[in-house]
């Protein structure tokens, strides 16, 4: 499958499931939980393994999202893209652990499976186009 399907189909996946305004896309005034002393994320409300399991897998991701921007705008696409698949299989992998559900279990294997082959792509393309 080529990166332009995949991208093509994970912006329709999103656009149906949580619309969002650019506003909305603004990652500096979103709310994803402190950062204590020791730099690990806190969660907003409940507080249990999970849940900080999340808030840490999230603030790692936005942190990798944060990138210092080129002008380049696949290099930047490609290497924003990575922290935020590397976030998905991070989130997946704690419903691997905590969740419950057969169906969602299963979804976040395949989860797994399709965004570490999509990191490999994009970092070939890296590798190859001076990234």
């Amino acid at each position: 499958m080529s990166l332009k399907i995949i991208v093509a189909a994970a912006t329709l996946a999103l656009t149906v499931i949580a619309p969002v305004t650019a506003q909305e896309m603004d990652h500096s005034k979103m709310g994803h939980g402190a950062m204590t002393m020791e730099g690990m994320a806190q969660p907003k409300g409940d507080t249990g393994p999970s849940s900080k399991a999340f808030a840490e897998a999230n603030a790692k991701m936005h942190a990798g999202m944060d990138i210092t921007f080129t002008g380049n705008t696949d290099a930047d696409f490609v290497r924003g893209m990575i922290a935020h698949h590397q976030g998905a299989i991070d989130m997946a992998k704690v419903e691997l652990e905590y969740g419950k559900d057969a169906g969602l279990r299963k979804l976040a294997e395949g989860v797994i499976s399709a965004q570490e082959a999509e990191i490999r792509t994009m970092q070939d393309w890296l590798a190859r186009n001076g990234g």
